[in-house]
């Protein structure tokens, strides 16, 4: 039975104040499709889903890029399970021995109370302390013993006030891009901070490097941390990424194999990637034409190729965040919403419903199903991942064009699509950037004893869902 939940008053309020500032907030039109349409893909708040790997960015807050009170509305409604959180040492200790945490508080018990679980990061320096280490990208790691010192209590009191409500941390950002950063400072800075964590919460999770793309930078941090034999102190590595072509998870792939020479129980996860939406922005892929739609799509492909590799993903990031150097203020337009100039929320994108649509089918429920076969009648390349859910449910497949970067077209071609092990009993289509639920006409279908065969089915450069209309949330549009 297609389940239909009402929609949430938070969300209500959010489509509601978007038309009232005259944006039309929604989803992308997606691919033209003649198959008739049934619905679309009811959002699920982060409070209605038991589980997933999931986060979405609520980074920069400590260097007020962004407000968590401006865009807090927008959290739980997305329906990411995860916020990663940059804790600000510099902002939490501006006098020496006194800390500020109302605003760490606000969002960690913010982010909570929508069902959102935050991890938190522990950066940058402090220039308070002489030796205090730069106080945001690319900054230096604290040097002076009395700034190690200091760290070491703040580090300590952030776990001690967080403990209760937060299992996840992470240990500086970047720092393969600092220029006087080595990485055996980086894992003596690692070790320290980790074995204070580990002192706190014995079964709290540490992820090491937050790593730019620097494997050798990597790979002698590791080889520092076999020297001291701390290795288990690393329960993950967080890598991030923002090649052009959304699909190339090689730095992913690369990192595990490098961590398994030191440990087969290190997780890699995606930390931080997504794309802007526009070409004027900070960081990553600013040199690239973008629009909100092409930025849709790259971040639908991105989070889903990571999925089909069964890497648990960050996007980066929900609000757009703006970089003041003195009065110039540079914006970094990978925010799923659009600021306004005085950083409170414009509307949200595109890119802010395609990652509803993601988060609201792929919780944790869904598992990939290897070595499943199938065929296609193209020779264009394209990625095909079949799931399942739990030992015998049903199954689902994401699928999609991925031999070059997207395109501002939203042009579909056909394929036939044979599964000879696989078959569906009322299956559907989902266009995950409109959220669009298409019915499969049953001319299209070719049933064998174990198998399906479909005719005519639409491709293009952003994923499309077949599955089960039954396993889906559907509600009408």
């Amino acid at each position: 039975m297609t389940r239909l939940p009402a929609i949430s008053a938070a969300l209500f309020g959010i489509v509601l104040a978007a038309w009232q500032t005259g944006f039309a907030a929604g989803p992308a039109e997606g691919m033209p499709c003649e198959l008739p349409s049934i619905g679309k893909i009811a959002p699920r708040a982060a409070s209605q889903i038991k589980s997933s790997s999931w986060s979405v960015g609520g980074e920069t807050l400590d260097r007020d890029f962004a407000v968590f009170a401006n865009y807090k509305q927008y959290l739980g409604p997305l329906g990411a399970k995860g916020l990663r959180v940059q804790t600000g040492w510099a902002k939490t200790e501006r006098e020496p021995g006194q800390y500020q945490w109302q605003w760490l508080d606000e969002v960690v018990d913010g982010a909570l109370a929508q069902g959102v679980r935050p991890w938190l990061e522990l950066s940058y320096g402090n220039p308070i302390y002489s030796g205090g280490g730069g106080t945001g990208l690319g900054g230096g790691l604290p040097t002076s013993p009395d700034a190690l010192a200091a760290w070491d209590r703040w580090a300590r009191a952030l776990v001690q006030r967080y403990r209760d409500r937060v299992n996840e941390w992470e240990i500086w950002n970047e720092p393969d891009i600092g220029k006087n950063n080595k990485p055996e400072d980086y894992a003596s800075l690692y070790i320290r901070t980790a074995e204070i964590i580990r002192a706190e919460q014995p079964q709290g999770k540490i992820y090491a490097l937050g790593l730019a793309g620097n494997m050798k930078f990597a790979e002698q941090f590791l080889d520092a941390m076999k020297q001291h034999g701390k290795v288990e102190l690393i329960d993950a590595i967080t890598i991030h990424g923002y090649p052009a072509n959304p699909d190339d998870i090689s730095l992913t792939n690369n990192m595990r194999k490098l961590a398994a020479k030191y440990s087969p129980r290190i997780e890699v996860r995606q930390g931080e990637t997504g794309a802007p939406s526009t070409s004027n922005t900070f960081g990553a892929l600013r040199n690239r034409p973008w629009t909100e739609l092409t930025q849709a799509k790259w971040n639908l492909r991105r989070m889903l190729a990571h999925r089909a590799a069964d890497v648990p993903f960050n996007l980066f990031t929900l609000m757009e965040l703006a970089y003041r150097n003195g009065d110039k203020v540079t914006m970094n337009t990978k925010g799923l919403l659009k600021s306004n100039p005085d950083q409170t929320v414009a509307y949200p994108k595109p890119a802010y419903f395609a990652a509803q649509h993601v988060f609201a089918i792929f919780d944790d429920s869904w598992q990939r199903l290897a070595n499943a076969p199938f065929k296609t009648d193209t020779d264009r390349k394209l990625a095909l991942t079949i799931y399942q859910q739990g030992e015998t449910g049903p199954r689902l497949i994401a699928y999609w064009l991925n031999g070059d970067p997207p395109s501002e077209k939203n042009t579909a071609t056909a394929i036939q699509l044979t599964l000879p092990t696989i078959t569906f009993e009322e299956p559907v289509l989902v266009d995950l950037l409109s959220g669009r639920v298409y019915q499969i006409p049953k001319e299209k279908i070719t049933r064998s004893e174990r198998g399906i065969s479909i005719s005519q089915l639409p491709i293009y450069d952003a994923p499309l869902v077949l599955g089960e209309r039954s396993a889906l949330p559907i509600e009408a549009e």
